[in-house]
Order: C-alpha cells, then structure tokens, then sequence
C-alpha cells in the first residue's frame, strides 16, 4: 500500500505555480466482482483505475483539472489548466475564498484487516459455488445467484500548505438472491446485495450472514409465492435494519445535504424541503430519534479521518432528540452558509470534484429488545429488505416497497405476506417514530450506489441502524 506515495510526493514538490493555494488528490482504484448465478461461473469482472486532480485557488477563485497523466508533465499540465481557469473565472465569480482555511494535516487511515490477504479468486469462486449448489431443488425455484464484490482504493492529498494524508481502503459486498415462480406469481428473496457492505477483509462475508444461508433464503421466497397480498391500512410499521437503510438515506439523508439546501442540484437530483432556517428549531422526528455522522465506526462504508478536502472527521449528531440541529456539509457549503456542518466532503473518483455526501449516516440504539418491539405492536407489520422506492425531489413524500413481510397481532408475529408497501411524508413519519431498537437489533450496512452530482458520481454510504417502530402508517399491497 501507498507504493506510489514518496515518487508522487517528489513530483508534487516540483511542480511550479503561482498560485497561493493548490492541491492534488491522486485515487488508485481496483475491483472485481464475482457471480455464480444457477450453479454456473461467469466470468469475473475486473477493472482499474487510476488519476489525479490538481485543485487551484487564485484571488478567491477555486479551480481544478484532472489527469490520468501522472507523469511530471502531466501534472504540471494539469495544475496550469487549472490555474488559467481559476483566473479566468474570477471576473465571473460569486464567492471570494481567499480566507478559506486549507488542510494542514498529516494522517494515514487503514481498513481493519488490511494487512491480512483477501482469499484468492479461485477461493471466492469455490464458497461462491458451494453456496450456489445448496439451493434446494425446487422446480418454483428458478433463478439463483451468489455474489462477491471487492475494491482497493488508495487515495493520497497533498498540499502546498504541507499536508499529507493518505488512505488505504478495502470495501466488500456480499450478496444472494433467490427467486421463486408459482407459474403465476415471482417473489425474489435477497441478502446483502444493495444494501450490505463494510470495509475489511474477509471476515466482512461471514459478517454478512451469507455463508450457509442459502437454503433459508430460498425457503422464505417460496413462502412468499405462497402467501397472500399485504392488507391495507394503518399499521404499526417495524423496519429491520436492512430496510431503515434505505428510508434513513432518502427521507434523512439527501434532505440534510447542504448544498441541496443552498439550491445546488435543482435541475438534477431535486431540491430538499428543509430550510436553511429549519437548523435549531425543526423537530425532525419523535423525542426518539438521534441520528449521527460517525467516520469512526472501522467497518463501516464510509469511515475515514480525513474528507477530500482534508477536513478532520469526528462524530456529530445532526438530529438529537429529534430536533435538526446541523446539516450535511462540507467545508465549501459551510464557508458559503456560515453553519456549522461535517467533514462530508467527497469525490467518487481522480475525475470528479468533492461535493457534499452522505458518508455514514447512523440512528443510535434505543432500548427496547426485537421481542419487545414486537410484542409491543398489537395490531401492525413488520417489513424487511428494500425492494422499490419513490421519492418527491424535496424528499418529502415517498413510497416504498419490500421483500418480506409478517404481520403482527398482540405482540406476536403471524403469517408471512407479500408484496409488503407503505407511504408516508418524511417529517411526519419520523414524528411517529414510536419505539427504537437496542444494540442487540443494531446492524452495520451500507450501499456501493448513491448517485449525485454533475457529471454523476456514485459512490459508498454507510448506514447503521437498529429495528425501529412507527405508529399508523399507511401500509398496503402489491394490486393498490
């Protein structure tokens, strides 16, 4: 790890500018996924990439210009476009950020386990297998598949102010999918896939559950081309953890972003309906509900000490007690709004600007025991593993859709049904937070998938989050 480091510090020392300011971000990334889909092998799918970005700031005029050139011409190159750029654009400019502060940190940060080899291909191909050929045989069961994806990214920031800081990362996403079909009726069972991943190595598969999981993941979706359609109505609504994941990151995330807050991505990924004015005073949720930026969580997606920009991470409630009191931001949104925000700065990749992300985005355990969520339910449902979604741009009414449904009856779970939907408006839903789980119902999860910005940029989030319970919300099936 960090082979590059000491050549592209040398050549980072010799680059010649003006400029008071520059920076560069060099990213080194490798993945491979895996599949093995009804017992067949396909092909690995392998890919690497590798650049810098050269960062500019000119009488308060902030530019940049990415390369895959990393030789000393390519960067130089690199760092003079940027520069003509930054004062090019000053006559233009909105924002003066010349008393902008700039990172002057030195820091490594490691994956846990990166020091340990991940198993090789051949050794990923065989539990794959393994897992593929204990699907039961079943004529209903018509498609099968078992999954492995892994990233390395290194990622080195340098400055002329004297900063370094480097991180080493391994992320990796299990996943398997079952899918039943009665000649009338298909019903897919999954885990992990979209909604699992963590950085390690490979304890993070056994930590996904999928080893030996095969056969119960093929038993509920058969089960569920049996069942019969969710009822309407309000219900009491229990979310395992592996679907709070999904409504944590459309109903609290995106609308906490602050440069969506700002007005930034109007024309794209919508707007939110938080105001700038709402910090400090909008209680968000039920007294409930705490929810955290938290970089410092080792397993999780999106832990770093450091943000693109080369901001210190620690952990920050954004929403105590259900109160909003600070949004998704990062140094630029920060110095444009003056509030306090987070180091939530972050770039996909070399080629793409660090704009504001979710990072890991956490509900804190509560105190109640899944026995005790469900037996204080009398009359609801308890929902698990996203499976659609839809969203207003201000990320305020929505509708989602699950695998796995069971309905609940004085405080016990009854039968299984399908097609498993509710609808809500994300503030009022969040008030009717009623019961929180403890740490025994606490999972770490995330996604490899949220997409943002112009040109796009996809990439890792982090959510943990214990089971939770909302009360009357408005619950129905798959034929509304």
């Amino acid at each position: 790890m960090f082979d590059f480091s000491a050549q592209l510090k040398q050549r980072f020392a010799a680059l010649q500018s003006s400029a008071p300011f520059f920076s560069l971000r060099y990213v080194k990334q490798t993945s491979q996924h895996l599949s093995v889909r009804k017992n067949v092998a396909e092909p690995p799918q392998l890919s690497i990439d590798e650049g810098a970005m050269l960062t500019v700031r000119v009488n308060g005029v902030e530019a940049y210009a990415a390369t895959n050139d990393l030789s000393q011409r390519g960067l130089q190159t690199a760092l003079e476009q940027a520069e003509t750029q930054a004062r090019q654009l000053a006559p233009h400019s909105l924002l003066d950020l010349r008393d902008h502060a700039v990172a002057t940190a030195h820091a490594d940060y490691l994956s846990p386990n990166l020091q340990h080899a991940f198993p090789s291909l051949s050794d990923c191909y065989a539990l794959l297998n393994a897992e593929s050929a204990s699907v039961p045989r079943d004529e209903r069961l018509v498609n099968w598949q078992v999954s492995l994806g892994l990233e390395n990214v290194e990622q080195i920031y340098l400055n002329n102010f004297g900063a370094e800081i480097r991180q080493a990362q391994r992320f990796v996403f299990p996943g398997l999918t079952v899918t039943a079909y009665d000649g009338q009726d298909s019903q897919t069972r999954s885990l992990g896939r979209e909604n699992f991943g963590q950085q390690g190595g490979a304890e993070v598969i056994a930590s996904c559950g999928i080893i030996g999981a095969a056969v119960n993941v093929a038993d509920q979706a058969l089960q569920l081309v049996m069942a019969p359609n969710t009822p309407f109505g309000p219900r009491d609504l229990l979310l395992t953890p592996d679907q709070m994941t999904l409504q944590i990151h459309e109903s609290i995330g995106h609308p906490l972003e602050l440069d969506r807050i700002l007005g930034d991505e109007r024309n794209y990924a919508g707007t939110s309906f938080v105001k700038a004015s709402d910090f400090g005073s909008l209680q968000y949720g039920s007294s409930l509900l705490n929810v955290t930026f938290d970089p410092e969580i080792p397993e999780q997606l999106a832990s770093y000490s450091f943000d693109d920009d080369g901001t210190p991470a620690s952990k920050q409630f954004l929403i105590k007690d259900g109160l909003l009191v600070r949004p998704l931001g990062g140094a630029l949104s920060q110095y444009r709004s003056g509030m306090e925000g987070v180091a939530n700065s972050r770039a996909s990749s070399w080629n793409r600007a660090p704009i504001d992300r979710m990072a890991n985005l956490n509900i804190e355990p509560g105190d109640k025991s899944m026995a005790q969520l469900i037996g204080g339910i009398e009359h609801g449902i308890l929902m698990s593993t996203n499976r659609s979604w839809s969203i207003d741009d201000a990320r305020n009414k929505f509708q989602f859709g699950c695998e796995w449904g069971q309905l609940i009856e004085n405080g016990e779970l009854k039968g299984v049904v399908k097609n498993p939907n509710y609808r809500a408006i994300s503030a009022q839903f969040w008030r009717n937070l009623s019961a929180v789980g403890d740490a025994s119902t606490f999972k770490v999860l995330g996604t490899p998938n949220c997409g943002k910005g112009e040109p796009n940029q996809v990439i890792r989030v982090g959510h943990a989050s214990p089971a939770c319970v909302f009360a009357g919300v408005d619950v129905f099936g798959g034929d509304a």
